[in-house]
């Protein structure tokens, strides 16, 4: 599903990545390791079309057979819309919307209609037990409640992948461990891929793999 072969990425003259290749199948949890300053982020920021590797490396990228490496920022973004979500450590809602009108914003910039894309939403937030806050604002839900409502918006288009980059960082344990264990049900669900960057050991554990990172290469 994910493939990815001789991914470098230079700020100056620091190498950050070091040729790393890595492919992914539909429906694996995968997890990302390593101590900070590894190179974590920057490949996740890279597989989810957030960034670009080094092109003089001639690396290879493609989601679902779709090389990626050669597409403009145009054609990208349309792509990202249409198949990648996105959870990160603080949730990036934003504070002047409630929770469904949150979730709807990527339907609505791939141009679904209100009617549908609110359908879809209060079904995700239902599922994920959030039927009674779609109305909320984000400062009037708590911290494992926003984090539900960012996992509904990265589902509400369907992505083939959700990269999550340390998706439980800012969370208690109890709620770390029900979002530990939500990614997988909808794994069981939906055959929904999630590629996740932690520090979380347990979480790192219960995935399908896990891939360690050190000094921009995957070690293991």
């Amino acid at each position: 599903m994910i493939k990815a072969k001789n991914i470098h990425k230079f700020y100056g003259n620091l190498e950050v990545l070091k040729g790393v290749n890595l492919s992914i199948n539909k429906g694996e949890i995968v997890a990302i390791v390593g101590p900070s300053g590894a190179g974590k982020t920057t490949l996740l920021h890279i597989l989810g079309t957030l960034d670009k590797p080094a092109k003089n490396t001639q690396p290879v990228l493609s989601l679902n057979n779709q090389n990626l490496i050669d597409l403009n920022d145009s054609a990208l973004s349309k792509f990202r819309n249409n198949h990648i979500g996105f959870i990160f450590q603080f949730h990036q809602l934003l504070p002047e919307f409630t929770a469904l009108e949150n979730v709807c914003i990527p339907a609505f910039i791939k141009g679904t209609s209100k009617k549908e894309a609110e359908s879809k939403a209060m079904e995700l937030l239902d599922f994920l037990g959030l039927s009674d806050r779609i109305h909320h604002k984000p400062n009037e839900l708590s911290g494992g409640e926003q984090q539900r409502v960012a996992v509904a918006r990265a589902l509400i288009n369907n992505p083939d992948v959700i990269f999550a980059d340390e998706p439980s960082g800012n969370l208690d344990s109890n709620s770390a461990k029900n979002l530990h264990e939500l990614f997988f049900t909808l794994r069981d669900q939906f055959k929904q891929t999630f590629v996740i960057v932690t520090h979380n050991i347990e979480l790192a554990n219960m995935a399908d793999r896990k891939l360690e990172m050190k000094d921009g290469k995957i070690i293991n």
